[in-house]
């Protein structure tokens, strides 16, 4: 399996964490799109 490591770089606030939950989501890695807003997102 090859493997990629990619880096996701913006200001405060800008939606990284969103953008790369729904990557992950939509890639099947992660079952839930969680939010930051609930304090639910995978990554947060």
């Amino acid at each position: 399996m090859k493997k990629i490591t990619t880096g996701i770089v913006a200001h405060v606030d800008a939606g990284k964490t969103t953008l790369s939950e729904a990557l992950l989501y939509r890639a099947g890695n992660i079952r839930n799109l969680g939010r930051v807003d609930n304090g639910d997102a995978f990554l947060d």
